[in-house]
């Protein structure tokens, strides 16, 4: 694909991406909670890699490889993250952080969930997911070792997630009042699952050219989960973080 192509695929991504979380807004006035974004954002990763995999010029099988293991990372984690005890948990979240915020600027609540949610999920998914379009608008070289290795690692990354997750989830179900300590200390596998999945889709795209440029998602992600995982703001900061 040409440079011009390629900047036409990104631009399409990118406008999918904020007219889907524009239609989840105007959905959203009707609903009580947000809490279901949690669920959208694994999604969201996965929205350019779909589109990539239909309007991509790349080799065959990595676009395979890239699509199919965003979507078998995605899809577990959006289905955990509709959960009600998730919901919960993320609809009181957003609700304390969305009413400081609109009180803080004097914005309705509407304006509030659009410019502070909404709109940034969507630009922060386009840039995370930069592995997964960029990686397949290159057809030479086929994928080599690199790719394969990969690969190996995304698995894992998927694999070690689950683990988290299952894991912070019996533990809830077994005590509520452990919840917060459970994720606490189970959150950091899922972290680190999400890193090995992202830094893995990256080596699949590395050995193509545009793919290589594409080292600004997992670095953005890394910093993202990092920042997270240190004070999950704007969750909260009495358990240790």
């Amino acid at each position: 694909m040409t440079l011009a192509e390629i900047a036409a695929l990104l631009g399409l991504n990118l406008g999918l991406l904020l007219a889907a979380m524009a239609g989840l807004w105007a959905l959203s006035l009707r609903w009580k909670g947000i809490g279901f974004i949690d669920a959208v954002w694994p999604l969201a990763l996965a929205i350019p890699a779909a589109s990539a995999f239909l309007f991509g010029g790349g080799d065959p099988v990595r676009k395979g490889l890239l699509l199919w293991l965003v979507a078998l990372w995605a899809l577990p984690q959006a289905w955990r993250r509709l959960a009600p005890a998730a919901r919960a948990e993320a609809d009181a979240r957003y609700a304390a952080a969305n009413g400081e915020a609109a009180a803080r600027r004097s914005w309705s609540p509407g304006r509030t969930r659009l410019l502070l949610v909404f709109l940034p999920q969507a630009a922060l998914a386009w840039l995370a997911s930069l592995p997964v379009q960029l990686g397949q608008v290159d057809f030479l070289p086929a994928v080599g070792w690199i790719g394969w290795t990969g690969a190996v690692l995304a698995v894992a990354g998927i694999g070690l997630e689950g683990i988290g997750s299952l894991g912070l989830a019996k533990r809830a179900a077994a005590d509520p009042s452990a919840f917060r300590g459970a994720r606490r200390w189970l959150r950091r596998p899922e972290y680190l699952g999400d890193l090995a999945v992202w830094w893995g889709l990256f080596l699949i795209a590395a050995e193509t050219g545009p793919g290589q440029a594409s080292v600004l998602g997992p670095i953005f992600l890394t910093w993202l989960l990092a920042h997270w995982a240190k004070t999950e703001n704007p969750r909260r900061v009495s358990d240790g973080g």
